[in-house]
Order: structure tokens, then sequence, then C-alpha cells
């Protein structure tokens, strides 16, 4: 099989297509055949040794993905011919991957392999931000820092389908409109947020989901109202920011650190039971990634890179084994990324 391998951690440039031997799944594993797999910010990071988790040299690159289970290891909970999506942590950078049943999530026959290789990291890590962590209830008010991204746009689109209001926080007119089409009520620019937050929502917002991190931080609390909470989901703008913490007093609020891969360790059941809770939503379409771009899988350098310059409107894909059925939308951003 043809798989994207990191030999080095000298950046996404640096990434080589190797053929290696099939895996085998082991126990309560099952191996798919690769239809999508998702690109992810963590990624870019990993070729650089960059990431909190590191994996030795060289390694098969690739977080999640989506396709058909083609063998089952003893006790697997999943069937030759099941539709998943998993989210292993590596290795779905190929065109077969390891799925471990604790971490893969069978796929509603209406939702399509692009779709589903583009939500187990984004969607689940906004379900544990917004549902588990934060408590969301309908009527209450979300600031969502890169919107337009893959975890941001998954951040609007689970917090609408759960009744809250959303304000959206772009840096272009391009990804304004594509968040519109989310359905975000709010869409204000990165420059001057706080004001303009201020002039929707004079006592600010009930919760502020931040995977970028960088200079706004102090901002985005002076935006949150009296016992309100900032969520700290990564930091794509590179600098991780530090917050006095007197500020936390003035109005009783709380900066959560909302660690989606550190809470799974050591609980096998807890992928299944979030997956339960927004399986609706997804079977009925509401949680459908934006998909910006689709690549090659021999192309997945250049995935990275888009990713990398910030310049993602939803969720970027390498495409392995394209369903005939699928989405006009799905086949022509693969037309045009394919040329």
């Amino acid at each position: 099989m043809k798989a994207i391998h990191v030999t080095s951690l000298d950046g996404p440039d640096k990434l080589e297509v190797r053929e290696i031997d099939r895996p085998k799944p082991g126990p309560n594993e099952a191996l798919i055949e690769v239809s999508y797999a998702g690109v992810t910010f963590p990624e870019v990071l990993q070729t650089r040794g960059m990431y909190q988790v590191r994996h030795e040299l060289p390694f098969v690159l690739g977080s999640e993905a989506a396709g058909t289970v083609v063998e089952v290891g003893e006790g697997s909970k999943f069937s030759v011919g099941d539709r998943v999506a998993t989210n292993p942590g590596k290795g779905t950078f190929g065109e077969y991957a390891i799925a471990p049943d604790s971490k893969t999530v069978k796929l509603p026959d209406s939702t399509p392999f692009a779709y589903g290789a583009g939500m187990p990291m984004n969607l689940l890590t906004a379900d544990f931000s917004l549902r588990m962590r934060a408590d969301l209830q309908p009527g209450q008010t979300v600031l969502i820092h890169g919107a337009a991204g893959g975890l941001g746009s998954a951040g609007v689109q689970l917090a609408l389908a759960m009744g809250a209001e959303v304000v959206a926080v772009v840096s272009s007119d391009d990804k304004a409109e594509m968040v519109k089409g989310l359905g975000a009520q709010h869409v204000v620019k990165a420059d001057g947020f706080k004001d303009a937050v201020k002039e929707i929502y004079p006592d600010g917002v009930d919760l502020v989901f931040d995977p970028v991190g960088g200079d706004r931080f102090t901002d985005s609390i002076r935006s949150l109202k009296p016992f309100g909470q900032l969520h700290v989901l990564g930091f794509t703008a590179g600098e991780i920011p530090t917050v006095k913490v007197n500020r936390l007093l003035l109005k009783n609020v709380s900066v959560v650190g909302v660690a989606w891969g550190a809470a799974l360790q050591g609980k096998p059941e807890f992928i299944s039971e979030q997956w339960d809770a927004i399986y609706e939503h997804v079977s009925a379409g509401r949680l459908d990634p934006n998909i910006h771009a689709i690549y090659p899988l021999d192309r997945a350098s250049e995935a990275l890179a888009v990713l990398d310059e910030r310049a993602v409107l939803g969720k970027v894909l390498l495409e392995v084994k394209p369903e005939a059925d699928q989405p006009d939308s799905i086949r022509e951003n693969a037309l045009v990324s394919s040329k």
C-alpha cells in the first residue's frame, strides 16, 4: 500500500510517499480502506516535531479518516463492510489504516465519506468544549475565534445545532461569507472584535471558544459577561498568551483548558458516548463540514501547506478512494484541487 511518511522533522515539504505492507488489525481493531483522510493543524506541527504527541521516526502521518472496514481483529465491535470514521492519532494518510474500536464510529448512510473524514477531531473537540465543559444551553451566546477554520467552523455548526447564538470572528471578507453560509447570526472581523461584540451584546457573551490564542486573549476575556468562560483549544496564531489573573476576578470569569486528546486517556468509551450525543445532528446533515479543498494522497505536502498559511475555509481533505455517489460540491472541490 501507498502511505505518506514523516522521515525527518523538517516540515511538510519533506514528506515522502512510500510503499509499505498493508497493516493487520489486532484485538479490538479494524482495518479500513481509506476513502478520505482529514488534514488537521496538529499534522503540520508533527512534521516539525512541535506537537505535544510525538511519534518515533519514520511514521505514517494522519490523524483521522473515513472509509470501509475490510478486516477485523479479534473482539472488534465492527464488521466487514461497515462505513466508519476514525481518529487513531496517526497512520491515516495511506490506502489502508488501523482503526481502534475505541476511536472509531459508524457513519450514517446519509453522510458521505468526504464529510465523515472531516468530522472526528474537530467535531468531537467542539463537543467536548461546548457540551461537556461549558454545558452550553439554548439561547446562550458564543464568540468563536478562527470561525472559518476546521475547528472553528465545527464549533459554529455545533453551537447553532445546540440552539446558541454565535458571534463568528474571521480575518477576511471571503471567510466572513463562508461563515455566514453556516448560519452564524453575527460575523465580525478579528481586528477590533472586542468593540464589535460590545455593540451586539453590551453585557458580553457567555462563552469564548478560542483555538487561535495570540494577542487577542485579553480582549476575549473583556468580551465575557460576568461568570462567563473562555475556552482555550489551541494556538494556531503561534503565540501562547498569558493573562493577569486579576482580570478573572473583576467579573468572576473563568479560563478553561480544553484538551480533548488528553481527556480520552484511559476512557475507551469516551468517543462512542460523544458520538451518540451528536449523532442526531450528524445524521440530519447539520454538522457537515465545509470542504475547502481536496488533494490527492501524493500531494499531502501541499494540503498541509494550505493549513500552515492560515488560508483555509473549513476542511482540507486527502482523497484516496472516493465514493462514486457524493454531493456535487465535493466533486467540484476535488476537481479544482486535483489539477
